[in-house]
């Protein structure tokens, strides 16, 4: 199902929003939560791990929400620097969360305009 194509951008942009509320709260879980965080973290394997676990949900729900592989590529990397600084305290849970939707409208800007990537 194209939702862009069938139900709008406002739909696309909501599907995001609910997919992103899902990974980031219930699909993340106390382990993700605590090990993505250096400082947290038992050792840099477990963060790096646990990062990268974390953002490949992510950027699994971009790709399933909007089609688009490339999509998910973007969103994987762009997750990951935005919880990285997160983790290192440059900015708190609000910042972190409007960065993250920022970018689903920036997903749904790209589509609208260029079409399926």
């Amino acid at each position: 199902m194209n939702i862009l194509a069938e139900q709008g951008p406002l739909a696309l942009f909501a599907a995001f929003l609910v997919a992103h509320a899902l990974c980031d709260f219930p699909l993340q879980g106390a382990y993700l939560s605590k090990q993505k965080i250096r400082k947290q973290a038992g050792s840099f394997a477990e963060w790096l791990v646990a990062l990268s676990a974390h953002c490949v949900i992510h950027a699994g729900a971009v790709w399933l929400v909007s089609g688009s592989l490339l999509l998910g590529a973007v969103e994987l990397v762009l997750h990951s620097l935005i919880d990285t600084g997160k983790g290192e305290g440059k900015f708190g849970i609000l910042t972190d969360q409007i960065l993250h939707l920022l970018c689903k409208l920036g997903y749904v800007v790209v589509l609208v305009r260029y079409g399926p990537l």
